[in-house]
């Protein structure tokens, strides 16, 4: 039996073809979980992949909605932080798909933040070169990015998200009431991905968030809107590039930038978490266009004080201890996947949601813009 979707839930769907599926976006879901994956999907077991974090708390609620539609599960509860995402947790997690006896038509269902989702769609898209994936994102940050669009991957040495595949999940169930058990530092990190949509296109949604935010991070009508349209925004991305040949790079706005200043901080979450590093990244992107004379200053100032208003970081100062030189910053930006036969490729704009793919960007330019922006 279909269950009941209260009047306060949205739907996202992302067609794809033989890849469609839907993103549902309200409270209650993981309670609701079994229920909604049994309607859609056709397999009787999965294998629940989380955290240490995640797993005290919803662990139990998401196996018994499962239980209680006839899907039987094995469940693997991981470290939390950006360092699982590893060769060594890909192993463990496809050794206990496999063990599970996870067939093609089962799920893997990924229950934590964005790098649980990573981690664990990496891992379903290669075992058995493929098995049916459902995301419950945790986190504001997975919620309205990195549960939708099909990117999955661990990191390397040499950077982040460098070794992965594209594996679209059948269904993302976004339950806003595990919103309220974030920390502020976590919901603002979240935020950070939210405030990029309007960058990129949405001038308007930018300007309603400046307008709404509080209403936001308060829960409620506004939040559950600002979710879902971040998630179509992301969605209609995916539907006209999803294996980002061309304007699905525009995701990336703050983040070629973001990534490096992850990786100085040998991604260490006391010091920067991804959306820190996305904020202090979309304030540098504008800054750099600005110095292009591609915009006008006055936009890097208004994304920078929208920024700053919620309690984000904006500047490479606000990161706890030292960072390495500019010129280890460059080796990581050179090593950034929209790096093109060497040439380097930024997100950058010619104002408040008017971003474009940047190609040939000379290096020497951006060495030198972040000799002047280093903390002194």
């Amino acid at each position: 039996m279909n269950a009941i979707a209260p009047a306060s839930e949205r739907k996202v769907h992302v067609p794809l073809g033989e890849r469609t599926y839907d993103i549902l976006i309200g409270p209650g879901l993981i309670a609701r979980a079994g229920a909604e994956i049994a309607s859609r999907l056709k397999g009787r077991k999965a294998a629940v992949v989380t955290d240490e974090h995640v797993a005290p708390l919803y662990l139990d609620a998401l196996v018994q909605s499962l239980e209680a539609a006839g899907i039987a599960s094995a469940t693997l509860v991981l470290p939390a932080g950006e360092k699982t995402k590893s060769f060594e947790h890909l192993m463990t997690v496809c050794d206990k798909v496999l063990e599970a006896r996870i067939e093609r038509n089962d799920y893997v269902i990924a229950l934590g933040g964005g790098v649980i989702g990573d981690l664990t769609g990496f891992a379903a898209g290669i075992v058995r070169r493929g098995v049916r994936f459902v995301q419950v994102p945790t986190s504001l940050l997975s919620q309205v990015d990195s549960s939708v669009g099909g990117k999955t991957g661990i990191n390397s040495r040499h950077g982040k998200n460098l070794i992965g595949v594209f594996h679209q999940p059948d269904l993302v169930l976004a339950d806003t009431d595990v919103l309220n058990s974030l920390s502020a530092r976590e919901f603002r990190a979240g935020y950070a991905e939210v405030a990029k949509y309007g960058l990129i296109d949405k001038p308007d949604f930018f300007a309603w968030l400046e307008a709404n935010w509080q209403a936001v991070f308060a829960g409620g009508a506004a939040r559950i809107e600002a979710i879902a349209t971040s998630c179509q925004a992301k969605a209609d991305v995916v539907v006209a590039d999803e294996r980002e040949t061309g304007q699905r790079a525009l995701l990336n706005l703050g983040h070629t930038f973001g990534h490096a200043l992850e990786a100085a901080t040998a991604y260490d979450s006391a010091r920067l978490v991804h959306g820190e590093g996305v904020s202090i990244g979309m304030v540098l992107a504008h800054e750099f266009s600005a110095r292009m004379n591609l915009a006008s200053p006055d936009d890097a100032r208004r994304v920078e004080t929208h920024l700053k208003a919620v309690g984000l970081p904006t500047r490479m100062s606000e990161i706890l201890g030292a960072l390495p030189p500019a010129e280890v910053l460059m080796d990581a930006i050179a090593q950034d996947k929209k790096v093109k036969g060497g040439k380097l490729t930024f997100i950058l704009t010619r104002g408040i949601g008017q971003s474009f793919v940047a190609n040939d960007v000379p290096a020497s330019e951006v060495l030198s813009f972040l000799k002047e922006k280093y903390p002194q």
